[in-house]
C-alpha cells in the first residue's frame, strides 16, 4: 500500500471560503493522484456524511470524510486556510482540514491507520506543528508520524511524541469500521493495544483487558477520587459516530485524557456496525460508572445494566469530557441508576447535547413512536386495498376466513388480504404508544406503552389516546427509574417493578382519568373530517401539501402524514379521510418527480451527479418516497424547499377539489387503480410537478454566479462559486 498522505495532497494555503470548497480544492488532488475516480461522486459521498453531522471540531479543526466506492485506497488531504473556513464547530472557524478518504471495501488495518489520526488531533503538539509547518514536505511527514513535533510545554510535562504513531504506524489501537454514505450507522471494534506499541495517550483502546498496571493504580489512588480499598474510580465508556473514522476515536482519546487527569481510570469500546472488540465483562462489571458518547445506538447495551450512566452525542465526548467525568461520578455519589442502563435497554432517540430543549426532546419521542408505525401502516393499509381491488368494497362484511375459505374463490382470496391487513392495522396504536415510550424511558416503557394503546383502542380514544398513553407511560417510567433503589433491588426492577408499577398506574388513567376526555376529542375530530366540504377541504389539502414537503420526509411531513393515515386505519373510513389520504400521498410525491422532470427538461442547471439523482428521483417520487428530492434539497435548500411547497400546495389542494380517495396509505402511482377519480388524481400530481419544475428553474436560472464563477451548466467541478453554493442541510 502507498503512503497514505504525500506533500502533493498537502496545501499549505487553502483558499476556500467553504466547506464544501475546501473538499473539492483538496478531493481534487486526490484525484490527481489517482486516489478518487469520480470526483463528483466521492463529493457527494462527503455531503452526505457531513449532512448526518457538522464534522468541525474545537481546536479549529474540519474532518471532512467518507467511505466511497469512487475511492481506490485509503487517503488523506490536509490544508491549512488563514482565514478559516466554518465546519459548524462552536468555537468558530477551522484552519486545519483533513479530508479522510476510505474506500468501499477498506480491510481494518487501513481503518485502523485513519483512526490514529482521530487520537492525534486531541494532541495539542501535533495541531502547533502543523499550524508551523513551513512547506508541505514537512506537514506530510509529520502527519504520517515520521517527524515528531516539537512540545510547546516543558519535556517532564509533553508526552512522549518521538514515540507516538500517526498515520502511519500499525498497532495503533482502535479498529475503524465502514461508513455507509445514505447515512447508515458505521464503523468500528477496537482490539487492544499491544505489549510493544508506543505510549501513546489513549493507546489503550477498546477492548483492553485492563487499563492499568498494579503500579500504575497505586499512583492513581493517590489521587482524588478514590473509591473504596484506595482504588481509583473506574469507568467504562463506549463511542460511535455516523463514519467511526474520526469522532469515534477522538471521543475515545478526550475521555481517556480527561480520566488520567481526574485520577480515573477510563476503558473505552469504540463501536459500529462494521463490528467491533467488546470490553472485558470484568472490566464492566468493575466500573464504577459508564459514559455512552454516541450518534448511533449503543449496542448490547444491557452489557451496563445497573451502573451510574451519563448518555450524551459523540461531540460531548471530545468537546466536554472533563465535565462527563465529573458527572458520572456524582451520580455514582448519589446511586443513582439511569433509563439507559436498564437491563435489554435498546436505546431509539438519543437525548443529545446537554441543555436541549424539552421541545426538541418531545418531537424525539413522537418521532419514534411514528417511525415504528409507519411499517404497520403500509403493510395492513395495502393488504386491505389489495383486498378491496380483488373483492370489491363489500369485502369487509364477509365472514372469518376460519370459518369460510375456498382455495379456487377469489373472494376468499381477498377476504383473506382484508382480514390480514386488519390485524396488521389493530396494530398500530399500541405500536405507536409502545415505542414513544420506548422513546423515552427505553425497554422499560415497552409494556406501559402497548398497555396504555390498546387501553386507547378499548375505549375508542384513538390516535389521540395512542399519543397521550405513550407520553404518560414513557413519563411514569422516568420518574420510577429516577427513585433511588438498593443495589440488590436493580435486577428485578426492568423485569417485575416497573412493568406492574407502571402498566397499574397507567391504565387507571387511562380507564378512569383521561380516557373519555380524549376519545371525546377524537369523535369530535372525526365528526369535523366528515362534514369538510368546499373551501375548506381545499384549504385543508393545500396545508397538508406544503407539509409533506416542508421537510421531504422529516418531522413536519410526518405528522402530516401521520394525520392521514389515522384516518383511514378503520374499517370503513369516512369518504373526508380517505380523500385526505389521496391529497397527502400526491403532494409526497410531488418534490422528486419535479426535480427528475427539472433535471430532464434544463440539464445545464445541474451537476452531473444531480442529474443522476434525477434519474432515480423518478421512481422514488412514483413510489411515494418524497426522500428522494433530499439532495436537491441539500445541495439548494433555498430554491428547492419553497418550490416543492409551492408544487406540493396546488397538489394536495386539486386532489381534494376534484374528489379524489385513497384508501391505501402508500404505494404511490402503483395504486391508482385503487384511487377513486384516478384521472384527475395524476392531473393533479402533474399540476404540482410543473408548478415545482418551473419555480426551480426560474430560481436557478436567476442565480447571479459570483465573478469568475463557472457557468451553472457547466459539466465536472465547474458549478458556481463555494460562495454561492449553499451549504447542506441536515435531512
Amino acid at each position: 500500500m502507498s503512503e497514505m498522505i504525500t506533500a502533493d495532497l498537502v496545501d499549505l494555503d487553502l483558499s476556500a471560503d467553504t466547506k464544501e470548497a475546501a473538499a473539492r480544492a483538496l478531493a481534487e488532488r486526490m484525484v490527481a493522484q489517482g486516489r478518487v475516480t469520480d470526483l463528483e461522486g466521492f463529493l457527494a459521498d462527503v455531503a452526505a456524511r457531513e449532512a448526518q453531522m457538522p464534522t468541525g471540531l474545537d481546536g479549529g479543526i474540519g474532518i471532512p470524510h467518507c467511505r466511497s466506492e469512487h475511492v481506490t485506497e485509503p487517503s488523506l488531504a490536509f490544508g491549512r486556510s488563514t482565514a478559516g473556513i466554518d465546519f459548524g464547530a462552536a468555537d468558530g472557524p477551522a484552519d486545519l482540514i483533513f479530508l479522510i478518504a476510505a474506500p468501499a471495501g477498506a480491510d481494518d488495518a487501513h481503518l485502523t491507520i485513519l483512526s490514529s489520526l482521530a487520537r492525534q488531533l486531541m494532541n495539542t503538539e501535533f495541531t502547533s506543528a502543523l499550524r508551523s509547518a513551513d512547506d508541505a514536505v514537512a506537514a506530510a511527514a509529520l502527519i504520517r508520524g515520521e517527524e515528531a513535533p516539537v512540545p510547546e510545554a516543558p519535556a517532564s510535562e509533553a508526552p512522549a511524541q518521538a514515540e507516538s504513531p500517526a498515520v502511519g504506524t500499525a498497532g495503533t489501537a482502535g479498529t475503524a469500521g465502514a461508513a455507509d454514505t445514505a447515512g447508515a450507522a458505521d464503523t468500528a471494534g477496537a482490539a487492544g493495544a499491544s505489549e510493544d506499541s508506543a505510549a501513546t495517550p489513549g493507546a489503550a483502546s477498546s477492548g483492553a483487558a485492563a487499563v492499568s498496571t498494579a503500579g500504575a493504580a497505586d499512583e492513581a489512588g493517590e489521587r482524588s477520587g478514590e473509591r473504596s480499598g484506595g482504588r481509583p474510580f473506574r469507568i467504562v465508556a463506549v463511542t460511535s459516530c455516523p463514519t467511526g473514522i474520526a469522532h469515534t476515536y477522538m471521543a475515545a482519546e478526550s475521555l481517556e485524557n480527561a480520566g488520567r487527569e481526574a485520577g480515573a481510570e477510563v476503558v473505552v469500546e469504540t463501536q459500529g456496525s462494521a463490528g467491533f472488540t467488546r470490553l472485558d465483562p470484568a472490566v464492566i462489571a468493575a466500573a464504577d460508572g459508564v459514559v455512552f458518547a454516541h450518534d448511533v445506538p449503543v449496542r448490547d447495551k444491557d452489557r451496563f445494566a445497573g451502573k451510574p450512566t451519563v448518555d450524551v452525542g459523540v461531540k460531548a465526548g471530545i468537546n466536554r469530557a472533563a465535565e462527563l467525568i465529573a458527572e458520572v461520578r456524582d451520580k455514582a455519589a448519589r446511586g443513582e441508576v439511569t433509563a439507559a442502563t436498564a437491563p435489554g435497554a435498546t436505546p431509539v432517540e438519543r437525548a443529545g447535547e446537554a441543555g436541549e430543549g424539552y421541545g426538541t426532546k418531545l418531537r424525539k419521542w413522537l418521532m419514534s413512536g411514528v417511525s415504528y408505525m409507519v411499517p404497520f401502516v403500509a403493510a395492513g393499509g395495502l393488504l386491505i386495498a389489495l383486498g378491496f381491488a380483488i373483492g370489491g368494497y363489500q369485502i369487509n362484511k364477509a365472514p372469518s376466513v376460519m370459518d369460510h375459505f375456498v382455495w379456487t374463490q377469489t373472494d376468499s382470496w381477498a377476504a383473506l388480504l382484508f382480514q390480514i391487513g386488519q390485524v396488521a392495522f389493530a396494530f398500530l396504536v399500541p405500536v405507536l404508544a409502545g415505542y414513544i415510550a420506548y422513546g423515552m424511558a427505553d425497554r422499560p416503557g415497552l409494556v406501559p406503552g402497548f398497555v396504555g394503546g390498546s387501553i386507547a383502542l378499548t375505549i375508542n380514544a384513538g390516535f389521540l389516546g395512542g399519543l397521550a398513553a405513550g407520553l404518560i407511560a414513557g413519563g411514569v417510567v422516568m420518574a420510577i427509574q429516577k427513585v433511588r433503589i438498593p443495589a440488590a433491588l436493580r435486577g428485578i426492577m426492568p423485569v417485575v417493578v416497573i412493568p406492574l408499577i407502571s402498566s397499574a398506574v397507567v391504565g387507571f388513567l387511562m380507564f378512569v382519568v383521561i380516557g373519555k376526555p380524549i376519545a371525546t376529542a377524537q369523535k369530535g375530530m372525526t365528526d369535523w373530517l366528515n362534514h369538510l366540504t368546499g373551501t375548506n377541504a381545499v384549504l385543508l389539502g393545500a396545508l397538508l401539501g406544503l407539509m409533506m414537503c416542508f421537510d421531504l420526509g422529516g418531522p413536519v411531513n410526518k405528522v402530516a402524514y401521520t394525520f392521514a393515515t389515522a384516518g383511514i386505519a378503520v374499517s370503513n373510513p369516512s369518504d373526508s379521510a380517505m380523500k385526505i389520504m389521496a391529497a397527502v400521498m400526491a403532494a409526497g410525491m410531488v418534490p422528486p418527480l419535479a426535480m427528475a422532470l427539472a433535471t430532464t427538461v434544463r440539464g445545464k442547471l445541474f451537476t452531473r451527479t444531480e442529474r443522476e439523482n434525477g434519474k432515480a428521483a423518478w421512481v422514488l417520487g412514483a413510489s411515494f418516497i418524497s426522500e428522494g428530492a433530499i439532495p436537491f434539497a441539500a445541495a439548494d435548500p433555498l430554491r428547492v424547499i419553497p418550490a416543492s411547497m409551492v408544487g406540493g400546495a396546488v397538489t394536495g389542494a386539486l386532489s381534494m377539489t376534484f374528489g379524489a380517495t385513497l384508501r391505501a396509505p402508500h404505494g404511490g402511482i402503483f395504486v391508482v387503480p385503487l384511487i377513486g377519480n384516478p384521472l384527475l388524481y395524476l392531473v393533479a400530481i402533474a399540476a404540482g410537478m410543473c408548478v415545482t419544475t418551473a419555480l426551480v428553474v426560474v430560481l436557478k436560472t436567476l442565480r447571479k454566479p459570483a465573478p469568475g464563477a463557472a457557468a451553472p451548466g457547466a459539466d465536472e467541478g465547474a458549478r458556481s462559486t463555494p460562495a454561492d453554493r449553499k451549504q447542506p442541510v441536515a435531512a
